[in-house]
This record gives structure tokens, C-alpha cells and sequence, in this order.
């Protein structure tokens, strides 16, 4: 339960911490809260060279009203995300999702951001901020690109950044009064969700985001094009596992998990109606 030997610094800016990870390059890591790459480290899980701590960059903290959308600093904690008044407003399946998370220490210390980049399909906000069409904002040497939610996670904890990228921000579209619900299947409190659903509804219209149900978070497509053509909560909810590639494990068998989607899927949709 040690970490292999590793170097440490610190950067003061998003600029500054792009240039050292690009002067140490494919070995260094970004650390932000650390309650994801710090377990992995002490199983020698992931043993970088050079942990790059960005936790203290202010700037990349902050909830703002756009206009058409919500911005997210990505070094925002969960604690803040959770009790944002503009986030309780315009993107509140978001900030009800975040109370899921750990514990008040963990959302007091780790970041969306962090959570985001990390890619576990296991996590709560992967799913939320693809359910809700979010888009990502990345940094790195040659300027900045915008990445959709759902071209964002390639494989199992995998994303589209590149090795020399910082995310940035998070852009969630306001939800204009769409009615919501976030589902949690766990064996006990805090643990990892065994299935969880991030749903919303605004007429015919919804999104349904999957955690735990592949090597990558999951955006219900077929469900939500049941309900765009009329189908009951119940009859859409037969459709959620559709995109799904789900794995057994010590929790669940894969039919287990299946039945749990379409369950948590039913109870959602008809929450948001």
C-alpha cells in the first residue's frame, strides 16, 4: 500500500501547469483532490514519475451563468457544485447527483473536474454530464478544444485528452425547467453505485445517462427515443440496457445488472414526469 517513488510539484496556473506536463510528458499525472489516482497509486495501479499538483489554481474554480448554459470550473469541488444556487436553478439533476458522491469529506476535496477526467464508469457524474448533453472544455500547448460528453469517454477509464491536456471546464445546457430524477443502487452507503441513472424529461424529449453499465458511462439513446415516440416510463425502460455492455462481478451477475437498469430507468422516468 506504497506508492512507487515519485517527484512532486506544484503549478500556480493552467498555463504554467500545461508547460510541466509537457516538460515531463507521458509519466506525470495531474493531482486535484487525489481520491481517485492516490488508491491507485498505493496498489501500483498507476505509478507516474511526476505528480503535478493543480489543486491550488483558483481560477479554474468558479459556477457561471452563460447565457444558454452553466460553466464549471474544473477544479470545483463537489461540495460547491452540490449547493450552487445557480446550478439548483439551471441544472439541478447535476447538483442533486453530486450529493451522491462519497462523503462530506470526499465533496469537500475532490473536484468535478477530477471526477470527470478520470473516467470511471463507475462514478456518478460521468453519466449526469452526459444525460445532460455537457460539453468539456480542454487545454493544452496548441489552445484550447471544446469535446462533447459523448465523444469524451473512449474506454475504460479513458478519455479523448490528450497526455499533454488539462480539462478546463465543464458547459452544462440549462435545463429549462425539465423535470428530473437520479437513481443509486448500492449496497451500502457511499459505495460505488452497483447501477445508477441520471434521467430528465421536458415533454418528449429526455436523456438518460447509465453508470456502472459498461467500460464507459452510457447515454441511453433507445430509451429516450421510446419516450420521444410516445412510449410509457415503463415500456421506454425496457429499452435501457440496449447500449449497455455491463460485467459481472462480486455485486452482480450481468443480468442482474441489466434488470437494475431497467428498473432504475422506470422509477426515474416516471419521477420526471
Amino acid at each position: 500500500m506504497i506508492p512507487a517513488k515519485f517527484d512532486y510539484v506544484r503549478a500556480g496556473s493552467a498555463e504554467e501547469a500545461i508547460r510541466l506536463i509537457g516538460e515531463h510528458g507521458d509519466e506525470a499525472k495531474f493531482l486535484a483532490g487525489g481520491h481517485s489516482l492516490l488508491p491507485l497509486m498505493k496498489l501500483r495501479l498507476a505509478q507516474p514519475s511526476v505528480l503535478i499538483d493543480i489543486g491550488r489554481i483558483r481560477d479554474l474554480s468558479y459556477i457561471e451563468d452563460k447565457g444558454d448554459y452553466v460553466a464549471i470550473g474544473a477544479l470545483t469541488r463537489h461540495h460547491d457544485v452540490e449547493h450552487s444556487d445557480v446550478l439548483a436553478e439551471h441544472a439541478p439533476l447535476l447538483a442533486h447527483a453530486t450529493k451522491h458522491v462519497g462523503d462530506p469529506q470526499v465533496r469537500h476535496r475532490g473536484t468535478i473536474g477530477g471526477s470527470l477526467a478520470h473516467a470511471d464508469p463507475a462514478s456518478d457524474l460521468p453519466a449526469t454530464t452526459l444525460a445532460l448533453g455537457a460539453t468539456y472544455v480542454a487545454a493544452g500547448p496548441n489552445g484550447t478544444r471544446e469535446i462533447a460528453a459523448g465523444d469524451f469517454y473512449e474506454s475504460f477509464m479513458t478519455s479523448a485528452l490528450a497526455p499533454d491536456e488539462l480539462l478546463t471546464e465543464i458547459r452544462v445546457p440549462k435545463m429549462n425547467g425539465a423535470k428530473w430524477n437520479f437513481q443509486k443502487f448500492n449496497r451500502r452507503a457511499l459505495d460505488w453505485a452497483i447501477v445508477g441513472v441520471a434521467a430528465w424529461r421536458n415533454g418528449d424529449s429526455a436523456g438518460i445517462g447509465l453508470v456502472n453499465m459498461a467500460g464507459t458511462p452510457v447515454l441511453a439513446t433507445a430509451a429516450a427515443d421510446a419516450i420521444a415516440s410516445g412510449a410509457s416510463p415503463a415500456d421506454a425502460a425496457e429499452h435501457a440496457a440496449d447500449e449497455s455492455d455491463p460485467q459481472a462481478d462480486l455485486n452482480a451477475s450481468v443480468e442482474y445488472r441489466v434488470h437494475l437498469a431497467k428498473v432504475l430507468t422506470r422509477r426515474a422516468l416516471e419521477a420526471a414526469v
